[in-house]
């Protein structure tokens, strides 16, 4: 064996060890989005729902990082003016994939965690066409919440998403969406 395979097989199995020391769940999640517009628009909330998968590395017992992957409907109902008709309330939809990346730290280990990461959304329809403009197609935001493991892989989570970036151009408006999940990790 040359020496160059001998340190990719010594990194591999130190890999492979180091992998199952960390413990990784992999799950999956849905719940309600409670969702609004913050800034200029007048709007009031609208529900929806997300679903997707989660990934949650442990790198020591109180702090692990989790990623997810989901598609996540939200928007508001916009009330506005519309051609001097006077106040007109509408429903805006808009589906992101988000995917925020969370760290978490337990307060009771292995069961209770507090988490707060950047989520980023990418835009996947809008079925609405608002305000003279399309919405943008990337939206930032921050987000909170905790998470408790309830029982053999069972998991409940609520978190807050507040949007950094305008969901459309010209107007102060961003996305605020108050999330309930439930899941399972496998």
């Amino acid at each position: 064996m040359t020496m160059k395979k001998i340190f990719f097989l010594i990194a591999a199995l130190a890999g492979s060890f180091a992998m199952n020391a960390q413990g990784i769940d992999l799950g999956i999640k849905a719940g309600a989005n409670f969702s609004n517009f913050q800034g200029d628009i007048n709007s009031d909330g609208i529900t929806s729902f997300h679903a997707g998968a989660a990934l949650e590395i442990n790198l020591v017992p109180m702090f692990s990082v989790q990623a997810e992957g989901l598609f996540s409907s939200q928007g508001g109902k916009a009330k506005y003016d519309e051609g001097g008709i006077g106040e007109v309330a509408r429903d805006i939809n808009l589906d992101y994939i988000s995917v925020p990346v969370m760290a978490k730290f337990y307060i009771i280990p292995s069961k209770f965690s507090l988490m707060a990461g950047p989520q980023f959304s990418f835009l996947v329809n809008d079925a609405d066409k608002v305000f003279d403009n399309d919405p943008n197609s990337f939206d930032l935001a921050a987000s909170g919440g905790v998470e408790l493991k309830i029982i053999m892989g069972l998991f409940a989570q609520a978190r807050y998403n507040i949007g950094l970036t305008d969901t459309y151009d010209n107007v102060d408006s961003k996305n605020g969406v108050f999330q309930l999940s439930v899941g399972y990790y496998f």
